[in-house]
């Protein structure tokens, strides 16, 4: 792929090919992705949130489906975060000091049948990140009264 890309930008930077990706211009792909300091994406709002929300309801920790459920219901969406979307959000979080994280009992795991869960846990500089994300966001302006129904 590096050898296509850069092909294509030795070719002025096009490649008309269908299905080609450059992995060096997707974020996903790209670890060294630059953003600005300080600055948080949607997803992971959406995931302090739902955290933050969660242990003011009683929930101490939360798992990735159990956070995809709640982004969903407070948004309205009709379907989950996809799941790549969302662990990638997870880890690069508890990478930053937002998430702290850790597997839970295993006993607990095989009582109910199923795989560990990793459990997180929104810290401190989540929601000091939160506080200062919500603060920035704007406000949507109103809608001025459609018609003419005030002349």
């Amino acid at each position: 792929m590096i050898k296509l890309a850069t092909a294509v930008e030795e070719a002025g930077g096009e490649d008309t090919r269908a299905g080609v990706v450059d992995g060096r211009k997707i974020s996903s792909y790209n670890r060294s992705m630059r953003r600005r300091p300080d600055t948080l994406l949607p997803i992971e709002v959406s995931i302090l949130a739902a955290g933050v929300d969660l242990r003011r309801d009683g929930a101490t920790t939360f798992y990735g489906f159990s956070i995809a459920k709640e982004i969903r219901e407070r948004e309205g969406a009709r379907r989950l975060t996809a799941h790549g979307t969302l662990y990638k959000a997870l880890d690069r979080m508890k990478r930053a000091g937002l998430l702290a994280s850790c597997w839970e009992d295993p006993l607990v795991a095989a009582r109910e049948r199923r795989p560990r869960r990793r459990l997180y846990e929104v810290t401190s500089a989540g929601e000091q990140a939160l506080a200062k994300a919500q603060a920035e966001r704007p406000r949507p302006t109103p809608r001025p009264a459609e018609g003419l129904a005030g002349l």
